[in-house]
């Protein structure tokens, strides 16, 4: 039995151990830890929705892991608190490494005023998004004033995360192979901002012919916001180029979204989304934990599979069941 009271007070005093504790609650399956989990979430509720919530995705090979090294180092000598919470599809097969984010982000590891997690799975993106929503508020209690979320997987992920933050950054790398892939997977359209990364040496050429094409994309884009046209700059997560100017962007966007409502529209927004997603996600647990429905949900998807009967006919009989049961 966890003393939630206990609990709550250590997490808002910033013990760090009490947070990783916390978030562990949250993680676990079994139905009383997530009673406790969802009492320390009420309990910490009005202690939230101050941070920075800053979403970075990017294509493989673009830098991210240095580039948030350098910057949560930078927003740490500033005064800021810095928490790193990582999206990792993958990790419902390995779990995630906390071991492989600390190794990426060596600085800012070992920087007090830094916190590094990468997202507990729960068995589907859906969950991970989940989880991470209530790992973010959990970091917000406990005083991180800047909360970075990060995609390490590619594809869905990177919607996730987008409806889940203030600010959603898009990362690209010069000399990928090709420079408007981003483009063909729709990821521009989700993004608050667009950053080159590698901006430095040799790099340099390259990055501003990057630069220049991303532009002309741009160009032709609708953006979001009538009055967010979506910027677009250089940086080097090597050498800290730019960084400055990044986050400078991030409080422009944060000040004009706050001032007349859309920052606290967007939350609500995400917030009503995040319910139906957990809804759907835990009528699917439901349905999938009845014998019977289970076994005749095996069996209607070979039916499927082998095109003896239609998918909407399928999806009939299980609703039927689900209501018999």
């Amino acid at each position: 039995m966890v003393d939630i009271s206990l609990l709550t007070s250590s997490l808002i005093a910033g013990d760090r151990a009490v947070l990783a504790r916390a978030i562990t609650l949250i993680e676990s399956r079994r139905a009383d830890h997530q009673a406790e989990a969802q009492a320390l979430l009420k309990a910490v509720l009005p202690l939230t929705g101050k941070a920075v919530r800053l979403g970075i995705t990017g294509v493989p090979g673009a830098g991210k892991s240095t580039l948030i090294d350098a910057l949560g180092v930078m927003l740490t000598g500033r005064g800021h608190r810095v928490a790193v919470l990582a999206v990792d599809p993958s990790s419902t097969v390995s779990g995630g490494s906390i071991l492989g984010d600390k190794t990426r982000m060596a600085r800012l590891a070992v920087d007090a005023n830094a916190f590094i997690r990468p997202s507990p799975s729960a068995g589907t993106l859906g969950g991970v998004a989940a989880k991470t929503r209530e790992a973010m508020l959990l970091t917000e209690a406990a005083g991180y004033d800047v909360i970075i979320v990060e995609t390490v997987g590619v594809g869905q992920s990177e919607v996730a995360v987008a409806g889940m933050v203030d600010f959603f950054l898009v990362l690209m790398a010069p000399g990928t192979g090709d420079d408007l892939q981003g483009i063909k997977k729709g990821i521009l359209e989700l993004a608050d901002m667009v950053v080159v990364n590698k901006a430095d040496g040799e790099n340099l050429p390259r990055a501003r012919q990057a630069a220049s094409d991303y532009l002309a994309a741009l160009a032709v884009m609708m953006p979001a916001e009538p009055d967010w046209p979506i910027p677009l700059k250089l940086v080097s997560g090597l050498t800290g180029g730019g960084l400055g100017e990044l986050w400078d962007v991030v409080g422009r966007h944060r000040t004009l979204f706050a001032a007349d409502g859309r920052l606290t529209q967007r939350r609500a927004r995400q917030n009503v989304a995040w319910m139906w997603n957990l809804f759907e996600t835990r009528l699917l647990a439901e349905a999938k934990s009845r014998p019977v429905l289970s076994a005749r949900m095996a069996e209607l998807e070979d039916a499927v599979r082998a095109g003896r009967t239609t998918v909407g006919l399928a999806v009939d009989e299980m609703f039927a069941l689900l209501q018999q049961a």
